[in-house]
């Protein structure tokens, strides 16, 4: 009795034993699914035409070709970024473009009047209807912030145009490394960002696609990467021929 006790105690404490080894190298649910919006997101981001060498993750962010920048969390497209016949956008036009409501963190207050160069750039392009406010409210589509921890070649980064109409909701500006840059080239700067937030990427991106009516690269487009601190200080005219097309009146 006291031997078929002790055998019966054994199988059970052995069943424990390999129902908690099963547990323990189960992949959590909630892990399971980030892992697959991760690749959701990498997927829609090489769709975009990136490759992987311009992809870096970031904690909760991936930032491709150095400024632009896509949560990990983001909704994913139903086309999943098919390519499309337009050119340097993401193809997710901004839907409230006359009424984009920008909001300035207070670590960004000594460049106020660089904000203002940069959404006069914007407000001003002929035949578009994209604007660009300032607004002290809490309700805000943009906020633009210090982030002097975003790299040490890294003049700012933003997040693009979203699937649901939305403009991208951050711009980070890394004031330590362009405040000793030119007023003309810390404006830049912002008015570059800002460009990402209503769908345009980078102009000279290899891959880039044309913009109906105003194709090719552009030396002159504001919108150029990779050119933090030395590019173009005000918008193109092919720059402003493709807002207007993206954003007609």
């Amino acid at each position: 009795m006291k031997h078929l006790l002790t055998k019966t105690m054994l199988i059970a404490l052995l069943s424990v034993m390999v129902i908690s080894c099963s547990k323990k190298n189960e992949i959590p649910a909630d892990q399971e699914n980030e892992t697959v919006q991760n690749q959701k997101v990498l997927a829609y981001i090489k769709n975009l035409g990136f490759t992987d060498a311009q992809i870096v993750e970031s904690g909760n962010n991936y930032v491709v070709d150095g400024d632009i920048v896509f949560s990990k969390t983001m909704e994913v497209p139903a086309d999943n970024g098919k390519p499309i016949t337009e050119q340097y956008y993401n193809g997710n036009i901004v839907t409230n473009s006359s009424n984009i409501r920008v909001k300035i963190d207070p670590s960004i207050n000594g460049m106020i009047s660089e904000i203002n160069s940069a959404i006069n750039q914007w407000n001003t392009v002929p035949n578009s209807k994209i604007k660009f406010v300032i607004t002290t409210g809490t309700i805000y589509d943009i906020l633009i912030k210090v982030d002097n921890t975003i790299g040490s070649s890294t003049c700012g980064q933003a997040y693009l145009s979203t699937s649901n109409g939305k403009a991208g909701n951050t711009v980070w500006i890394n004031q330590n490394l362009i405040q000793n840059n030119s007023f003309a080239q810390r404006q830049r700067t912002i008015t570059h960002e800002f460009g990402h937030t209503i769908s345009f990427k980078h102009t000279n991106q290899s891959t880039t696609i044309n913009v109906p009516g105003v194709g090719g690269t552009d030396a002159l487009s504001l919108m150029n990467g990779g050119q933090c601190g030395s590019g173009a200080t005000v918008l193109s005219a092919k720059d402003k021929q493709a807002t207007a097309v993206l954003y007609p009146l």
